[in-house]
């Protein structure tokens, strides 16, 4: 049996990315201790943790540096602070209960390192891979992360070096600004005016698309770099090009028509997973659009639904029951064909006192296109839908707000 543990702390060059696994020395862990001891390779060699020279850690600990050691002053890092650092990380593990003093003679540690080339401070070094590689200890101890955890985070996370966030639908609802246009300065400056929200989506509308090509999705992403762009393709054949051509793009879901046969609007939905953007299925003009739905195989991950101001009058004109039907149809029934996690938008000629009675209904995205885009303050008009949501997922979210949980009663230990 063997644990793995994972931290990264501190910031610039000096910055600490701890991997490690802990197990029996007789299992599959000391299997790779030796192997990893004994073959050594160009720029990657493995050594031993001590507390000072001739003072090995318990558990035995070995270090594999992460990033070639191309020189003497490569190697001054990994042989000097970084050593330094591990070692003491582990033998104060075992000072503190984190490993069981009785365990750690028949268990070996493996611990990734990760050394800037760029990396110049030595306190620095030492001070960020001691408190990477201890907290990466603990884990593994206590099994961090739960798969809860990793569930909660999973759409919300951001990776620090990455340099943009991929945004994703976790916490509906939002607002979809349609910039159904057809010109580019009217484009940027609705883009510019619309407020810097997680609940804000921007479509290039159809109208942007078929003018100036899909590469609009890569402008727009110029414009707003961690925006969630939605390509209104309206796809009804060759879905999976199209479908490609927009990922290519930076867009972060499609919208396909539901007026194409079965077999186009699953070989898009698919290609849309196998992308990893999400797929949108607008059900505009679309006849028994329910019964379409419950024959697809591969549901997608957005139905759209248009306004039906009909649909009411005509159901109670025929003395037909009306339940949970609405002007944009039965909502409720929708989410349960489509499954779990999936998302329910409305559109047509949707206005500010509408949205109370749309989100009520279940939607989680509301499109808003001429309200907003045809006047002449976007930002207030934005925030006229704006005010009917709550505020941002992550508002109140501390910066640096701690993983693990802490027990703070000091009976329990």
């Amino acid at each position: 049996m063997y644990k793995i543990g994972e931290a990264l702390i501190g910031s610039g060059n000096e910055i600490a990315h701890i991997d490690l696994v802990i197990g029996d020395k007789e299992g599959p862990v000391g299997a790779a201790f030796v192997e990893n001891m004994t073959g050594l390779s160009i720029g990657h060699t493995p050594l031993l943790t001590v507390i000072r020279p001739n003072l090995l850690t318990k558990p035995a600990t070995l270090i594999v540096p992460k990033v070639t050691v191309s020189g003497l002053k490569d190697a001054d890092k990994i042989f000097g602070p970084a050593q330094t650092a591990v070692g003491r990380a582990v033998s104060d593990a075992v000072a503190e209960g984190i490993i069981n003093k009785d365990d750690a003679e028949n268990m070996v540690i493996l611990v990734n390192v990760f050394i800037h080339p760029d990396a110049e401070d030595y306190r620095k070094i030492y001070q960020y891979n001691y408190g990477a590689t201890k907290l990466a200890i603990r884990r593994a101890m206590d099994k961090y992360p739960s798969i809860n955890k990793v569930l909660a985070e999973k759409d919300r996370g951001l990776h620090p070096i990455m340099g943009f966030k991929v945004v994703r639908l976790w916490n509906p609802p939002y607002l979809q600004v349609a910039l159904d246009l057809d010109n580019m300065e009217d484009m940027e400056r609705i883009i510019d005016s619309l407020p810097n929200r997680e609940r804000i989506l921007i479509e290039a509308g159809t109208p942007l698309v078929k003018k100036f090509g899909v590469g609009i999705i890569s402008k727009i992403r110029e414009l707003r770099k961690d925006a969630f762009i939605i390509a209104d393709l309206k796809t009804l054949d060759v879905g999976r090009i199209e479908v490609k051509i927009a990922a290519d793009e930076t867009a972060d879901a499609v919208a396909i028509s539901g007026l194409g046969t079965l077999e186009s609007i699953q070989k898009a939905v698919h290609e849309a997973s196998k992308q990893g953007i999400y797929s949108i299925l607008d059900m505009m003009n679309v006849e028994n659009f329910v019964e379409k739905l419950k024959a697809l195989k591969y549901k997608p991950d957005i139905v759209l639904l248009h306004r039906n101001v009909d649909l009411e009058t005509h159901k109670a004109e025929k003395g037909e029951i009306i339940g949970d039907v609405t002007e944009w149809g039965n909502i409720k029934e929708i989410k349960e064909i489509i499954g779990k996690g999936k998302l329910v938008a409305v559109a047509g000629g949707i206005t500010p006192d509408k949205v109370d009675q749309a989100l009520g209904s279940g939607a989680d995205i509301i499109v808003v296109g001429r309200y907003i885009i045809g006047s002449r303050d976007a930002r207030r008009a934005t925030d006229d839908f704006l005010k009917y949501m709550p505020q941002d997922p992550d508002t109140m979210r501390l910066a640096l707000d701690e993983d693990e949980s802490i027990d703070i009663d000091p009976s329990k230990g």
